[in-house]
């Protein structure tokens, strides 16, 4: 008998006595074949340990049954959540996915879009805080349907699923200033951004202006997405006399917290902090910080199924969804 990690399709059709058409058709679920036949050719597969080659099946089948995944960074907890929703989905599903890592560098998203579109997945997910021309240039050119999970798409051409952050950032703000706070600093990440300055920045300015606070250009800080960073951009804060901040990042937010405290600030009598992902780094810490609330498996979650959708070519009611945000409230903020 043949050994299973040797056998191939061809010692399928020759145990059943069939064509390797048949034996093609069943492996990839065409309805067109005697279910008589059917039963023999997968005894045969089961007794032989035939594994279908992926690559072949998308040949005949014009699918390989495979999705990729593009994240700035998978070792971010805010990303990794996101892509657990993803894998979960794509499981039930059936799908196998392939992750990329950009280090939200534009040229290393060009390139594994298009890496991936040369393994001919079925779908793409892209997850990262911005979409520069030349990444757009490259989904528009890819012959597979893109969704953006986290990501914002400034044009609102592309699906997408994310949260209100204009609204999010608006109740943030306005939670400090009813905790009797007057200089609120806002800190993001790069201002050119899309999701910074037409959502984070618009949400900040109308919090501000519903309570009657003038908007001061200087309490606006940009800062990469780590914790030294945070630490090092929390000496300018605290040169403002600013008594709180909306943070985009929480190892920022700790960052800037641990700079408070070794300044002999206390947090949350002495200066107030709100996150925004709700990571472990948000729970873990002592004090707990206060956050946005973001559902970020169920982000994930739903762009995964809406993209299974596309591939199928199904019709989606809604290409830009917009999941609710809660707050939790923790050791930050005084109320």
């Amino acid at each position: 008998m043949q050994k299973k990690q040797t056998a191939t399709i061809y010692d399928v059709a020759s145990r059943v006595g069939v064509s390797l058409a048949t034996v093609s058709r069943v492996v990839n679920g065409n309805s067109n074949v005697r279910e008589s036949t059917k039963r023999k050719v997968l005894d045969a597969i089961e007794e032989l340990g035939y594994h279908p080659n992926a690559v072949a099946r998308g040949l005949a089948s014009k699918k390989t049954t495979t999705i990729g995944v593009v994240m700035p960074d998978v070792t971010d907890m805010y990303y990794s959540e996101l892509a657990r929703g993803i894998d979960d989905v794509a499981n039930m599903y059936h799908y196998d996915v392939l992750l990329t890592n950009t280090d939200e560098d534009p040229v290393r998203e060009t390139m594994a879009i298009n890496n991936l579109a040369s393994k001919q997945v079925d779908g793409i997910i892209f997850m990262g805080n911005e979409l520069d021309r030349e990444v757009l240039k490259t989904i528009a050119s890819v012959d597979a349907p893109v969704v953006l999970a986290g990501s914002i798409d400034a044009e609102k051409v592309l699906p997408s699923v994310n949260i209100d952050y204009v609204a999010a950032v608006k109740e943030a703000v306005e939670m400090v200033i009813n905790n009797g706070h007057k200089r609120v600093a806002l800190v993001t990440g790069p201002m050119e951004y899309a999701i910074n300055k037409q959502h984070r920045l618009v949400g900040y300015q109308s919090g501000l202006e519903a309570n009657g606070q003038d908007f001061d250009e200087t309490l606006l800080f940009s800062s990469h997405q780590d914790y030294a960073a945070g630490y090092q951009l929390a000496e300018k804060i605290y040169a403002t006399n600013a008594t709180a901040a909306i943070v985009h990042d929480d190892e920022v937010a700790l960052g800037i917290m641990n700079y408070m405290f070794d300044q002999g600030k206390s947090v949350p009598d002495d200066f107030e902090i709100i996150t925004s992902n709700d990571t472990k780094f948000a729970i873990v810490t002592r004090p707990a910080l206060t956050s946005i609330g973001q559902p970020k498996y169920d982000i994930g979650a739903v762009a995964m199924r809406m993209l299974t959708k596309l591939m199928n070519n199904e019709v989606v009611d809604n290409m830009q969804v917009t999941l609710p945000h809660t707050f939790e409230k923790r050791g930050t903020t005084i109320k």
